[in-house]
């Protein structure tokens, strides 16, 4: 079907937002907007064109959004039905299947833009699916979405029992919802009796709480960097800093780590963490405990440590704090290596792509130039796979990961 036959709003934008739509980029920004051919309803699909009125590409508009508009197609052909968002599904399982091999029960089946499916994250556990919804345009659609998500995930053989919804975030009022978490109704599923589930990760066993944990329960994205940490932790004295429920410390216990010292600053989650090395035997050689970490790296003594792990959450979330972040991440990675014996390892990374890898990386050389250190690197990693990066998509590109030894 061409363009102009669909009958969508046409809505004209600025040259600059021409330009970043022609080099991939998804987004329209409010100030990018020129003008609407006429009033549409937020979250519908609109059309946009070039200040020339050359066809760009459609998307969901919503007028209460700093991103007025998210693009999900550039093809004028493209009709938006059923079929489309299924196969746009398919795509995207089709390749976790690929990349993540015997790990696909448990990892992100949708990460929003990187899979054309703007706002939307959708993380596997198990048999429960955890789904996290930013975007009105998606929001309005959700039900079709999951529903065929739910079939081709069954049609694969795979045991789906409940989708649980995480829109307990403030982003969604910026985006006109509300707020709200709660297992999603689907015809003939019953609502689980549980706010629980266990997974498996690395032989790892985990209790997951997908009601009340951060983000949607579980951090995925550190998969195989939790894995590539445990190599080095055989024999170390290691302490695991914003532990969260623990799962750099249980990879380096399970690695033979001499001991691990789990902190963090949530009680629940040092609980969790705890649950968790009961379930799989290695509480022998841990210890927990609820802290802030900034002043635990402060009053330890000496070098009670050979090796230290950081995994901070995102210090920040916006480019207005990142000087602040900046100073937080120099702070503990400072501390760190002050702590570290010569020869000692140090795991360190950050979680926000504000924070871009060259900030990160000048701020860890001024880090070890100002601790008297060097740093051998080890290994430089990202997320997982299942998290994919776009390289049109800057924001797509968020976790770095660095292995050390301190020299």
């Amino acid at each position: 079907m061409a363009a102009d036959a669909r009958k969508f709003v046409r809505v004209q934008i600025i040259r600059k937002g021409e330009i970043r739509l022609r080099e991939g980029h998804p987004w329209v920004y409010d100030t990018e907007v020129v003008s609407l051919e006429a009033p549409c309803e937020d979250g519908s699909l609109v059309e946009v064109v070039s200040p020339r009125g050359r066809y760009l590409g459609v998307g969901f508009y919503n007028s209460c959004s700093k991103i007025r508009i998210r693009v999900i197609s550039t093809n004028a052909n493209d009709r938006f039905d059923r079929d489309f968002f299924r196969r746009r599904l398919k795509h995207a399982w089709e390749y976790r299947k690929t990349v993540m091999g015997a790990d696909i029960g448990c990892c992100r089946l949708i990460f929003g833009e990187a899979d054309q499916f703007p706002g939307l994250t959708v993380d596997r556990f198990g048999d429960i699916l955890v789904t996290q919804t930013l975007s009105l345009g998606i929001e309005k659609i959700k039900p079709m979405l999951f529903e065929e998500l739910l079939g081709l995930l069954r049609e694969d053989g795979q045991t789906i029992r409940g989708i649980y919804e995480r829109n307990d975030v403030s982003i969604r009022r910026r985006e006109g919802m509300e707020e709200n978490k709660g297992f999603f109704r689907l015809e003939g599923m019953p609502v689980p009796d549980s706010t629980e589930t266990r997974i498996q990760e690395n032989g790892i066993r985990y209790i997951v709480d997908f009601e009340n944990g951060q983000k949607t329960g579980f951090f995925l994205d550190q998969k195989y960097n939790r894995r590539a940490a445990a190599a080095l932790a055989g024999g170390k004295k290691v302490l695991d800093c914003f532990t969260h429920t623990g799962s750099f410390a249980l990879n380096a216990a399970k690695a033979g780590a001499a001991c691990v010292h789990a902190v963090d600053i949530s009680a629940d989650a040092v609980a969790m963490a705890q649950r968790n090395a009961r379930l799989n035997g290695l509480e022998a050689n841990m210890s927990f405990e609820t802290a802030n970490v900034f002043d635990l790296l402060h009053s330890l003594p000496g070098q009670p440590y050979d090796y230290i792990i950081l995994d901070p959450p995102a210090f920040t979330k916006s480019h207005q704090t990142v000087d602040a972040a900046l100073r937080g991440y120099k702070e503990i990675n400072l501390r760190a290596m002050k702590l570290l014996p010569r020869g000692g390892y140090l795991a360190t990374c950050s979680c926000s792509h504000f924070m871009t890898e060259e900030l990160f990386c000048k701020m860890l050389r001024a880090a070890a130039f100002d601790a008297k250190v060097a740093l051998r690197q080890i290994e430089a990693r990202q997320q997982s796979p299942d998290h994919p990066i776009l390289w049109n998509v800057p924001e797509t590109n968020y976790l770095k990961f660095y292995l050390f030894q301190v020299v």
